[in-house]
């Protein structure tokens, strides 16, 4: 007899439907957000995730948030704005204003064990991950930081989206593979010197300058002047990119786009 929907067996607990949906939506339109949270959830009980939560538990610091089950309200990006120049909380409402993002974006998570908080904690500050290393939110942008990710927590759906981007890639964007390949290395390589963006409390320092933030997390304060060029675009830079491709490199290309 078929079974369909959960499989199961002492290695994993897969829920196979939603997490293909969710990987099946990406690779379709990478800028789906619930095909990232539908491939998360359908990954949670899989053996991959212990690891996961085991990683995160190594750092003491860590461990008492998650304890104190720590999270954060949504912030008023309109009084983030107003702080002073420099400050994590006006470089962040402008991340957010400026590109016209939802600081309330993410699928929400009762909280009722040291998993679900971990998610909702990622879940809540990605875009502050995302400001802190200087990475953008354009589409290689975003792979870069899920290699950020995994190199910090070993989160499976990073590696779940980074093979899925890699794959995409390959298939239909090709004259980028090598941008990719680059912004992969370069997040993971980052993570891995970086101390643990989880162990944070960055909503209690919203006032404080990003370079002392970065300085403390192990970031480069410069890190926006070093960032490669394809991995600090910004999400509106790939809207553009496809109104208006880059001009041909070569002769063959030039004559083809001549000739198309």
């Amino acid at each position: 007899m078929l079974s369909f929907g959960k499989k199961k067996s002492h290695h994993s607990d897969v829920h196979y439907f939603k997490t293909l949906k969710g990987m099946i939506g990406m690779i379709r339109d990478p800028k789906r957000t619930d095909s990232v949270f539908d491939i998360e959830d359908g990954l949670k009980d899989i053996e991959a995730t212990k690891v996961y939560l085991a990683k995160v538990k190594e750092d003491p610091e860590v461990c008492a948030l998650m304890e104190a089950r720590h999270l954060s309200a949504v912030p008023d990006m309109d009084v983030l704005a107003a702080m002073p120049e420099g400050s994590l909380g006006r470089r962040f409402a402008h991340h957010i204003l400026d590109q016209g993002f939802d600081p309330d974006y993410y699928r929400k998570i009762a909280v009722k064990s040291d998993l679900d908080w971990v998610m909702f904690r990622m879940r809540q500050n990605h875009d502050l991950w995302h400001v802190i290393t200087g990475i953008g939110t354009s589409a290689i942008g975003e792979l870069a930081l899920k290699s950020f990710e995994l190199a910090q927590t070993r989160r499976p759906m990073a590696a779940v989206i980074a093979s899925g981007g890699v794959l995409r890639y390959l298939l239909k964007s090709p004259d980028e593979f090598g941008d990719v390949l680059e912004a992969i290395s370069y997040g993971y390589q980052l993570g891995k010197q970086a101390k643990p963006f989880l162990a944070r409390k960055w909503e209690e320092g919203w006032r404080r300058p990003l370079a002392d933030w970065r300085i403390e997390v192990g970031i480069d304060p410069e890190i926006d002047a070093k960032t490669p060029a394809a991995v600090k675009r910004a999400a509106a830079d790939d809207a553009e990119r496809a109104e208006n491709p880059p001009a041909a490199s070569g002769p063959a290309e030039a004559e083809a786009s001549a000739e198309g």
